[in-house]
């Protein structure tokens, strides 16, 4: 109780009057803090949106990204700002801030040696969405797993696969990253024909089916450039491989590459063009007779004969 008092006698209308006006220039420096911040934070947001238009990336997808990043920012700002006013405040009233300083610093080191996993990953997910290395939509790769990126959060990436698996990944462990999707996909296709054919003839082929695959209204409109093959890339066990690359709009590499293989199979048919398959010698060891194939044959235009 006489500490209370002791508190209130030391107030004067002098000190409160000149308290309250280092008060009310604190409140009006952190207004026109905040509305420089706001400022700054829209300058900042029609930068990053005209260049990811210029970029070329879809309007909603750069809309989310952008507004992750803003928003984060804004709440930093401001935390840190009315905190340090807060503290400012407290001083002006004759409350000693040291202790609540050092308070705060050792609460803080414990939370974070407990959080360091979760701040790892706040600070990774952060760089993910600011150098827009993946997006909702795209197709990634995330430590060896592929498949659709669903959610993109500050802490974990989410994935799900072709069988619908989804797969979560705190954004601090995602060491390797590969995006199949970004501003244009490609199908790569490796095609083997018979070692009996002529590959200069088999590329005209396949050029052919290119050129009528990209005046197509549907499959054409997905394809960037016309087909491009790079020629024979190797000798295999049984066939010669020819090797090319379709280059599409991003995740359409899978439907234009399928379409490719489906009018190649009825292109090399109707050429006489051979697409081998492995063959096989069966042994039965040295006790087993020999098929006599001769006999075989006999027998089966007799039988023919007969009927």
């Amino acid at each position: 109780m006489d500490i209370i008092q002791a508190f209130f006698r030391e107030f004067t209308w002098d000190s409160i009057i000149k308290t309250g006006l280092r008060v009310f220039i604190l409140l009006l420096f952190a207004w026109v803090a905040m509305k420089l911040l706001q400022r700054f934070l829209r300058r900042l947001e029609i930068h990053l949106t005209t260049k990811s238009v210029a970029e070329g990336e879809p309007p909603s997808e750069s809309a989310k990204r952008i507004g992750t990043i803003v928003r984060l920012i804004r709440q930093a700002c401001l935390l840190a700002l009315w905190l340090t006013i807060g503290l400012v405040i407290l001083k002006e009233f004759g409350v000693e801030i040291g202790p609540i300083i050092a308070s705060a610093g050792i609460v803080g080191l414990a939370v974070g040696f407990g959080a360091q996993n979760l701040v790892r990953d706040i600070i990774a997910g952060f760089f993910i969405i600011l150098e827009n290395q993946i997006r909702v939509g795209d197709v990634a790769i995330l430590n060896g797993t592929g498949g659709l990126v669903e959610e993109i959060n500050f802490r974990t990436t989410v994935l799900r696969d072709l069988a619908g698996v989804v797969h979560t990944f705190p954004n601090g462990t995602i060491t390797t990253l590969s995006n199949l999707t970004n501003d244009w996909s490609a199908y790569v296709f490796e095609i083997g024909v018979a070692y009996k054919e002529d590959t200069d003839r088999v590329i005209e082929v396949m050029q052919e089916v290119g050129k009528i695959l990209r005046e197509d209204k549907k499959f054409g409109n997905l394809m960037l450039e016309d087909l491009d093959i790079f020629g024979v890339d190797k000798f295999d066990e049984s066939s010669v491989i020819i090797k090319g690359r379709i280059k599409t709009k991003p995740i359409r590499q899978w439907l234009v590459g399928r379409e490719f293989l489906r009018r190649i199979k009825y292109a090399f048919d109707e050429n006489h063009i051979e697409i081998p398959f492995p063959h096989r010698s069966i042994y039965f060891g040295e006790k087993s007779k020999p098929f006599n194939l001769n006999l075989v044959e006999k027998l089966h235009n007799q039988e023919k004969i007969t009927d």
